[in-house]
């Protein structure tokens, strides 16, 4: 019998157009960098992504959302964790030309946890994601 592989959770905040990308791809992976975009960033706190949803997300794109996934542990191990301000702004930092083996190893779909409006706007309901595998959080 094997034993379910070790996961660990991260979280992404996201605007609607990369949100829209990602529902495209099945809610399994997220879409290639731009050129201005050379690093991936996921995080790992619930709290800091909501912060960057709400705060900067709906200010520059009318809309945030939240989004949780699970990644094989033993492969995330390779991205060292990076603070990005305060002892909780924490985050990974996935090169834009490894994104693709990034996605190939989350574990699940990407699930969209919050999502934030634009005072006004009405919300369009997003897809339902796929239920994941509940991950171990660990790195």
């Amino acid at each position: 019998m094997t034993s379910p592989r070790a996961t660990t959770t991260l979280w992404r905040p996201t605007g609607p157009k990369e949100l829209e990308l990602v529902r495209a791809l099945d809610w399994r992976a997220w879409p290639p960098r731009l050129p201005e975009q050379p690093i991936f960033y996921p995080v790992l706190n619930e709290d800091y992504a909501v912060r960057i949803a709400r705060d900067w997300n709906v200010q520059h794109d009318g809309a945030g959302f939240v989004t949780r996934f699970d990644v094989d542990s033993d492969f995330v191990r390779r991205y060292p964790v990076r603070q990005a301000g305060g002892r909780t702004i924490l985050e990974l930092w996935v090169p834009a030309e490894e994104l693709d083996e990034f996605n190939a190893h989350i574990v699940g779909g990407i699930q969209v946890v919050h999502e934030f409006h634009a005072a006004g706007e009405t919300p369009a309901a997003p897809a339902p994601a796929p239920a994941s595998t509940p991950g171990s959080g660990a790195l």
